[in-house]
């Protein structure tokens, strides 16, 4: 049973509560006789590996499935909420990581799509419009159009577009899973006002995220689950970061990165020669080494996935020029990116809509990209796909029950392990990673770190965009600062802080940045 710490959050009354509850699917135990609660006005952060049984935790709360056993109360009374619907109209509203935006409707469309305001019996557009405004003025967002389109806004103003729906439904339990993953700092920190203000409205608020500053900075109180259990429960600053991690996964706590290579990285394998893209990408210039992870740090929208999508071909009328191993390749599509001339991988940013085909099986999901490697002529060589996708499983530690389930029914952690070993089966000389560890928790981060330095061991040159100062820091051996669609500074050896980063990002000059590095023309901007 669970460990309550004493403190003031503690005296607080509960406004939602789970008791005895236990959800199975099949023979899986998903939550195992959970008692959980949420005093009022509170934020309390849930914490736990991906699989820990955080997610069935807030899809039970939000009325998305059934407990199998248990029961849920608000302020005392029990409710059962048979749809998301029941859940909204009782005050019990979720944010999910996986966006639910219609992304050809407007953003004022998106905002009332449950409840838009009307008159004479139609949508009152304007209406809807100025309440559009008004929920996103709340949350600092007043430079998105509330006519545009949601599918023509980058990802971090989605998802503010999905809190300022939340907003809308005026709850009084307000849950977020990982819903500032996709967001830069700024919005961030705003977010975090908001929860503030929120909380001492007297809303009762559930928040899921890896990132330990994230939690140190908000949270009241939290919760650990691992393996379907509810460990502990105390108050924020009763435990120590390191303490939070070894309950949440269970064992001693190893090094989070791996320790980088000293040795020189003579043999380049990937050169960029002053590549454009319309005004997002400017006479970018630079190279990567057989064994050498780089980084690309930045503020958010600076180009830094542009460049990952012109290197792989999805982006058309790029200029420049693109040579790997010393041969000038002309990278018109992914197909030729990732052909046996190039060997070329791209981990995309959103597993969901762009890694992986959520119906289809695990299987498929493995070998969609390989298939050409796997196939006799008109036919798939069934022996080899088979031993493939034990390879592929066996090499990320994919937890499944079995590789012909839908790929939706793994855990975050493990949909993005196949994403990764999807790539990985077609041997690639060059990986291209767009924020790879956005959304999973502690444990797979650290193999994801462990895998990226035995891929660059084996002598693959990893590009590596993250919006994570610290894997920067920690994993790259170089760090390309972008700003405006422009490298602006690359960082080597002590120079890579976060100090420097910041400051480059910021195109100022850092009082202790030495912008100067280790060689190269691509060092000067």
């Amino acid at each position: 049973m669970m460990e309550v710490s004493p403190g003031a959050e503690s005296s607080r009354p509960d406004h939602v509560a789970l008791r005895g509850v236990t959800k199975r699917y099949g023979g899986v135990t998903a939550l195992e006789d959970v008692d959980f609660s949420c005093a009022l006005g509170s934020i309390h952060a849930v914490l736990g590996e991906n699989g820990a049984g955080k997610s069935t935790l807030i899809k039970i709360m939000s009325g998305v499935v059934q407990p199998s056993a248990g029961e849920m109360f608000l302020d005392g009374a029990p409710v059962s909420f048979p749809n998301p619907h029941a859940a909204n109209d009782a005050g019990v509203v979720c944010i999910f990581q996986e966006l639910s935006l219609l992304p050809d409707l407007s953003v004022a469309d998106n905002i009332s799509i449950g409840d838009p305001p009307r008159r004479f019996g139609m949508i009152d557009a304007r209406a809807q419009r100025r309440r559009a405004e008004s929920l996103l003025a709340r949350i600092g967002c007043e430079d998105v159009n509330p006519l545009l389109n949601v599918r023509d806004l980058p990802l971090s103003r989605r998802q503010m577009v999905e809190i300022a729906k939340a907003l809308a439904k005026d709850p009084t339990v307000l849950i977020l899973d990982e819903a500032t993953s996709a967001l830069t700092a700024a919005d961030v920190d705003r977010v975090f006002e908001i929860l503030r203000l929120l909380r001492d409205d007297g809303i009762s608020i559930l928040t899921i995220s890896h990132r330990m500053h994230e939690i140190e900075a908000v949270a009241d109180r939290c919760s650990v689950f691992r393996n379907g259990r509810h460990i502990d429960t105390f108050d924020q600053g009763a435990r120590s970061a390191d303490e939070i991690v070894q309950m949440m996964i269970g064992r001693e706590i190893a090094a989070q990165f791996p320790e980088k290579q000293q040795t020189p990285h003579p043999d380049t394998v990937l050169e960029i020669d002053h590549l454009s893209w319309e005004d997002r990408l400017k006479s970018v210039t630079l190279s990567a080494g057989e064994g050498e992870i780089i980084g690309l740090g930045g503020l958010d929208g600076q180009g830094q996935k542009e460049l990952l999508l012109a290197l792989f071909g999805v982006l058309k009328g790029v200029s420049g020029a693109v040579r790997i191993g010393g041969s000038a390749v002309a990278l018109t599509s992914p197909r030729n990116a990732k052909s046996a001339g190039v060997r070329m991988a791209l981990i995309p940013e959103d597993r969901k809509t762009e890694g992986l085909m959520l119906p289809m099986s695990i299987t498929d999901n493995l070998v969609i990209s390989s298939l050409d490697a796997l196939s006799n002529g008109l036919f798939v060589d069934r022996k080899a796909l088979e031993t493939a996708v034990d390879d592929g499983v066996a090499r990320m530690q994919i937890k499944v029950g079995s590789v012909d389930d839908p790929v939706s029914t793994l855990s975050g952690g493990n949909q993005q392990k196949v994403v990764i070993a999807k790539w990985l089966l077609t041997d690639p000389k060059v990986i291209l990673l767009n924020d790879p560890t956005r959304g999973i928790d502690v444990g797979t981060k650290q193999e994801i770190y462990k895998l990226l330095r035995a891929l660059a061991a084996d002598g693959a040159a990893i590009l590596f965009y993250s919006t994570d100062y610290e894997e920067l820091i920690g994993c790259c051996d170089r760090v390309a600062v972008m700003y405006d669609g422009a490298i602006v500074t690359v960082l080597a050896g002590d120079a890579i802080t976060e100090t420097n980063i910041v400051a480059s990002a910021l195109n100022i000059e850092a009082q202790d940045a030495a912008k100067t590095v280790a060689g190269g023309p691509e060092a000067t901007p």
